[in-house]
């Protein structure tokens, strides 16, 4: 029993090292969105937008709890992930960085007063928060049932991981997000390497809709494997090794120097 909780825990660590990476963005754009108001509106704006954001994604968990398991909503949400994951990649390493993305929201944002910026703080943060409840959702449905009953179509447990996952992308925003931004201009590739994650979550929600009852191209206990939960988080820790120890990029500046 007590290996269990602790891959519950282990889940969970990585669901709040992976919204930190994810919320150093997310906490930009709020802020850039909230940039046009007078200096005492601002903070003002943010914290109501987040509030709005705490009671719309406890919505969305609750309604997501109940469709969890019906295996056409995996798939979407598996597809989702990697299209999501793999488009990042993609771009980081072929793409062109939109320079002008934070002036775009800030112009768009103009004119709008405190309240219309409050609502659509919160609808920013319930978008964002889409990629890391599927992720959060993803990892919580690979885990060994807890035991603790059922919520909706989940496993109590499960749902507990996913509603911690989901506050801590709150909190993180809210107070942690200046040092994740830090971090990133530090380590620039572990922005890549968080899509890189979301990517690999999302291969594993696909694998659990490939072992669904009503699929069956898989063996239903696969996913709860030793073998391939192994393989799951030996693959998970690769990646974020590659990418705290990944060089950073030279400047256009630098190489022409």
């Amino acid at each position: 029993m007590e290996s269990i909780w602790l891959e519950y825990a282990w889940a969970l660590l990585i669901l709040i090292g992976l919204e930190g990476l994810l919320s150093a963005d997310n906490a930009l754009v709020l802020a850039v969105i909230a940039k046009h108001l007078p200096d005492d509106q601002k903070k003002k704006a943010i914290n109501y937008g987040i509030l709005m954001a705490f009671f719309f994604r406890f919505g969305a968990l609750f309604a997501i709890s109940f469709i969890a398991n019906v295996w056409q909503v995996q798939a979407i949400g598996a597809a989702y992930l990697i299209y999501l994951g793999g488009k990042h990649l993609i771009t980081a390493k072929f793409g062109k960085e939109n320079e002008n993305i934070e002036e775009e929201i800030e112009e768009e944002s103009k004119g709008k007063g405190f309240w219309p910026t409050v609502g659509k703080i919160g609808l920013a943060d319930l978008a964002f928060a889409i990629d890391s409840i599927l992720a959060a959702v993803a990892l919580a449905l690979g885990l060994p049932a807890s035991g603790l009953g059922d919520f909706g179509g989940m496993d109590a447990g499960k749902f507990i991981v996913v509603v911690l996952g989901g506050i801590a992308g709150l909190i993180l925003i809210k107070y942690a997000a200046t040092w994740f931004v830090q971090l990133l201009a530090k380590r620039p590739a572990l922005e890549t390497t968080a899509y890189a994650i979301v990517a690999w979550v999302g291969v594993k929600l696909a694998v659990i809709t490939l072992a669904h009852e009503d699929i069956g191209v898989l063996d239903h206990h696969f996913p709860h494997s030793t073998g391939w939960t192994l393989t799951f988080y030996g693959v998970l820790i690769a990646i974020a090794l590659f990418g705290w120890f990944a060089p950073e990029k030279k400047s256009s500046s630098q190489e022409g120097s």
